[in-house]
């Protein structure tokens, strides 16, 4: 939405397809982007960047991708092209806090309040009839799930409510698909 706003084509980097195994070969890859993207005006998100820019000095911390760590917080400092970089990860404690301070603006999106779940799911089952839903057990099986966790747990109720000709969607339908969310979640 946001490069579509600003009237941006948007560029997703796909970092299994930038992290490799040979020595250098992702340096060499990241310094593409960033060529890249001084050529070509765009939105560039690098999502889950978690992969890339991990805090460095951890137990588990590799020789190359320290290195490749490093290389992107320089290619981010020496960037001065026209495009907008945007970084995403679910995960920001894992990230290195030097990566932080080169980007102008840090967004956190908490996670929905009880209120929050209720008018997202309610938006959400719009054009479905519902029952008389159990909000204190619906916003409690959403502890914990994010704004999009919930929005795919209510279109797969949504989707399953239509396809097994039931009329009307009820507590049940979205506490089994929420449940069903959380299991794929710990799963993944």
């Amino acid at each position: 939405m946001l490069a579509s706003q600003l009237r941006l084509p948007l560029f997703t980097i796909r970092l299994d397809g930038l992290i490799t195994k040979f020595l250098g070969e992702t340096a060499a890859k990241l310094r593409l982007i960033f060529e890249a993207m001084a050529e070509l005006r765009g939105a560039y998100l690098f999502d889950e960047v978690d992969a890339l820019a991990g805090e460095r000095g951890r137990g588990n911390d590799v020789g190359e991708i320290r290195r490749v760590l490093n290389s992107f917080l320089q290619f981010l400092e020496e960037d001065e092209s026209e495009s907008l970089l945007v970084a995403a990860s679910n995960h920001p404690g894992l990230l290195d806090r030097a990566l932080f301070r080169r980007f102008d603006a840090v967004l956190n999106y908490p996670l929905p309040t009880a209120t929050v779940v209720k008018a997202l799911i309610l938006k959400r089952v719009a054009g479905i009839p519902t029952g008389r839903l159990k909000w204190q057990l619906i916003q409690r099986a959403s502890k914990g799930l994010s704004h999009s966790d919930i929005t795919l747990a209510v279109e797969q109720a949504a989707k399953d409510c239509i396809l097994g000709g039931r009329l009307n969607l009820d507590t049940e339908d979205l506490l089994s698909a929420l449940r069903s969310r959380r299991t794929h979640l710990r799963q993944a």
